[in-house]
C-alpha cells in the first residue's frame, strides 16, 4: 500500500477544503447572473491555468491523430452533461442538496457499469445503490412537498452525476495515447464551446455586468477548481492509495453541506441529513475498494 507523504496529505486537505466550500461559492456566482455563462466564464479561465500547468510538465497537448472523435465522445458526458446541469441545478437547490445530489456520481458509475458494459457489481454495491436511492427519492419527496420546492432542480443535479458517472465508466474503458492533463484540457475546451454557444441562445439576453460578488466566484472557479485543484488531482491521483482518494471524494458533500449553512445561512432540514447519511454509506461501499476520480 502506497504510504502518503506529508506533501499529499496537505495537497489532499486542501484539494478537499477546495471543492468542498466551492459548492455555496457557485451558488453566489449564479445567484445574480446566468448560470450556464457563469459556467462557461469558469472555464474558460482555467484553461490558460491548465495549458500552462501541461506546459510546464512538458506534456504534449496534441490530439493523436484519429483520436478526436475519442475525445469528444468522452467529454459530452464528464465536461458538458456535468457543467450544464449541475450549474443549472445549484441555481434551483440549496448548495448543500446540489452537492449531495452531485456526488451520487460513483452509484450512477456502478449502475451505467451494469447496464451499458455488463459488469457484475458485488452485494455491497447493490445496496450502496439503494442506499443512494432512498437518499434521492427522500430529498425529491421534501422538493415536492415544499411550497417553494424544485424537483427540477434535484432532477438536473442527479442527470448531471448520472452523466458523470457514465463518462467516469466510458474513461476507464477508452485507450487514449495522451497524457491526462491533456485529455481534461481538450475536453474542458470541447464542452467550453459547445456550453458557450447554448449560453449565447439561451442567455444573451440576460447578461450584464457582473458584480463583484460574481467576478470573485468566477476568479475562484477559474484559478482555484480549473486550475489548482484539477492539476494537482493529476499528480497524486495515481500514487494515493484507493481509501485516501474515496475519502476525499466522501468528504466533499459534507463540507458542501455545511459551507453552505455558514456562508449563505442555509438551513439544511432533516431530509439532507438523513439523505446524506444514506449517500455516504453508498458511496462507502462502492469507493473504498476501488481508486475514484474527484470534481467540484
Amino acid at each position: 500500500m502506497t504510504t502518503l507523504s506529508r506533501k499529499d496529505w496537505i495537497l489532499l486537505l486542501l484539494l478537499t477544503l477546495c471543492w468542498g466550500i466551492n459548492w455555496p461559492i457557485m451558488k453566489l456566482g449564479v445567484r445574480a447572473f446566468p448560470p450556464i455563462s457563469f459556467r462557461v466564464l469558469c472555464m474558460a479561465g482555467g484553461l490558460p491555468v491548465i495549458w500552462l500547468a501541461a506546459r510546464l510538465q512538458g506534456a504534449s497537448l496534441a490530439i493523436p491523430a484519429g483520436q478526436l472523435g475519442a475525445v469528444t465522445r468522452l467529454a459530452v458526458p464528464n465536461m458538458l452533461v456535468w457543467h450544464t446541469f449541475m450549474i443549472v441545478a445549484v441555481r434551483m437547490l440549496s448548495s448543500g442538496r446540489a452537492a449531495i445530489l452531485g456526488y451520487t456520481m460513483p452509484v450512477w458509475a456502478v449502475l451505467c457499469g451494469v447496464l451499458f458494459f455488463r459488469d457484475r457489481p458485488t452485494r455491497g454495491a447493490w445496496f450502496g445503490i439503494a442506499c443512494a436511492l432512498a437518499g434521492a427519492l427522500l430529498l425529491l419527496s421534501s422538493e415536492f412537498a415544499t411550497l417553494a420546492g424544485n424537483p427540477a432542480g434535484s432532477l438536473l443535479a442527479l442527470v448531471a452525476a448520472a452523466g458523470w458517472g457514465y463518462g467516469t465508466v466510458q474513461l476507464k474503458r477508452t485507450s487514449l495515447d495522451m497524457p491526462t492533463i491533456s485529455l481534461t484540457f481538450w475536453m474542458l475546451a470541447i464542452a467550453t464551446v459547445i456550453m458557450a454557444v447554448i449560453a449565447v441562445v439561451a442567455e444573451s439576453s440576460r447578461w450584464h455586468v457582473p458584480d463583484g460578488i460574481t467576478v470573485a466566484s468566477i476568479t475562484y472557479n477559474a484559478a482555484v477548481i480549473f486550475g489548482f485543484a484539477h492539476v494537482v488531482w493529476f499528480g497524486l491521483a495515481r500514487s494515493l492509495p484507493p481509501v485516501a482518494s474515496s475519502l476525499s471524494v466522501m468528504m466533499i458533500p459534507v463540507l458542501g453541506v455545511f459551507s453552505g449553512a455558514w456562508l449563505l445561512h442555509e438551513t439544511p432540514h432533516w431530509q439532507d441529513y438523513a439523505a446524506m447519511a444514506l449517500i455516504l454509506v453508498a458511496m462507502s461501499s462502492v469507493l473504498l475498494k476501488r481508486p475514484a476520480g474527484n470534481r467540484g
